[in-house]
């Protein structure tokens, strides 16, 4: 069995690449049975692939426990391919982009994104939702079985320690107070302005959270539905419009946030082009949080018009990284301990077929002698004797083996069995 986690971040590809491997929220359980499938087609007959997705706006993880022959390359690569061939990319364009992580590195690889470390914005709490999100998705879809359910248990409980026993989130900068003072480049004062948030999901309510502490002139949320976005709007004093109504009203607005799940770009150039001709070419400041992207990329081409994606703002929010390094090494002291822990439980979970032969194996012999005894009392014999024979027999069927091994062993594998049956027997030597 391998413990594989296969994927792309923030740090290794770029948004143009990272929303083309994106899977969007309604189909991960369907992809989680079809890596299984994946999986099934090479591993050993009868074993059970497991596998979980983790995909955001910064990253796309494949965590899989595979049993995919041929050690740890074979299992990476099948991994490999089977994100190119469902996202249908060329495995050569994909593959220089893809971290592999193996065993210990898998786990201490997720102990790490969960507990922050591994963010954008360092020590940052919304990751650790979104993992456990994608973990809800994997069991649902079946993709959970004893290793990686055990590991990802063993994640959130090392994330909850990191973030309780360490200040890794007490400087944390989020994308949505770097969104805020990037809108200030461009506007001194934001109460002056009219804000629009395009979705009405977590990172758009903590961007309106942030934006709206600053009193802008009007706040509006954009929702395709309208009951979800008027919920929202309704918190912070503002207003709700459909989507649909967008193209004709966003011309109004200086400050624009998009975050939805959409598939496809739903604001384009021509809308942005017609709303900076109805503003009189005064500016807008735009930024698109999605993966893959609302704005399309043509938008950030037009003079009036400052656009920025979650990469712009990564850059953005790296001021207080300093104050952070203590921290950062005291969670990773932790995290290093608590890998070593779980890759001792897998370990151990190898040997359990053959404790389980073991115990099938005495349990036939004991179940054998006791036959024979009942037999022996039921004609009469002494029952001190009887006890004598079981005793005697249970003892010479248990040492059998181990006598037979020892005996039929030559040279360095008799001295290794004559050192190790002491251990097994704790006999005094």
């Amino acid at each position: 069995m391998q413990l594989l986690t296969v994927g792309l971040n923030h740090t290794t590809a770029p948004v143009a690449l990272r929303e083309k491997v994106a899977f969007p929220a309604d189909q991960i359980g369907q992809a989680v049975a079809a890596a299984r499938t994946w999986f099934a087609r090479s591993a050993t007959a009868g074993s059970a692939d497991e596998a979980a997705i983790l995909s955001t706006c910064n990253r796309t993880e494949l965590y899989a426990a595979s049993h995919v022959p041929g050690g740890v390359e074979a299992a990476i690569d099948t991994t490999a391919h089977f994100l190119a061939e469902y996202h249908k990319l060329p495995y050569s364009e994909l593959r220089p982009y893809l971290y592999t992580l193996p065993q210990d590195n898998a786990v201490r690889h997720a102990f790490r994104v969960a507990s922050g470390l591994d963010s954008m914005v360092l020590g940052e709490a919304q990751i650790l939702g979104q993992m456990k999100d994608a973990v809800r998705r994997a069991e649902a879809a079946g993709g959970l079985g004893t290793y990686l359910h055990q590991m990802f248990q063993r994640t959130f409980a090392v994330a909850k320690e990191v973030r309780t026993t360490t200040e890794i989130g007490a400087h944390s900068v989020s994308m949505a107070a770097a969104a805020v003072r990037l809108s200030q480049r461009i506007f001194d004062k934001i109460s002056e302005q009219n804000v629009l948030f395009i979705g009405a999901g977590e990172m758009i309510e903590l961007c309106v959270t942030h934006f709206a502490a600053q009193n802008p002139k009007t706040l509006t949320i954009a929702n395709r539905t309208l009951e979800r976005g008027e919920s929202l709007a309704h918190r912070f004093n503002g207003h709700a419009i459909r989507l649909a109504d967008l193209p004709q009203q966003l011309g109004q607005f200086d400050i624009v946030v998009s975050s939805t799940g959409s598939s496809l770009p739903i604001i384009g150039l021509g809308m942005v082009e017609r709303a900076i001709k109805a503003r009189r070419h005064k500016p807008m400041f735009m930024v698109d949080l999605a993966v893959p992207r609302d704005i399309e990329t043509e938008v950030g081409r037009l003079d009036d018009v400052f656009l920025y994606t979650v990469d712009d703002l990564g850059s953005a929010v790296q001021a207080g990284i300093e104050n952070r390094q203590a921290a950062v090494a005291q969670a990773e002291a932790i995290i290093e301990n608590r890998v070593q822990s779980f890759m001792h439980w897998v370990d151990t979970r190898a040997v359990v077929p053959l404790i389980r032969d073991l115990h099938e194996t005495s349990e036939t012999m004991r179940l054998a002698e006791l036959d024979r005894a009942k037999k022996l009392l039921a004609k009469g014999e002494d029952i001190d004797a009887v006890l004598e024979a079981l005793s005697k027999g249970l003892t010479a069927k248990f040492l059998h083996g181990p006598q037979q091994a020892l005996h039929n062993a030559q040279g360095d594998e008799r001295a290794r069995l004559a050192a190790l049956l002491p251990q097994l027997f704790r006999t005094k030597r």
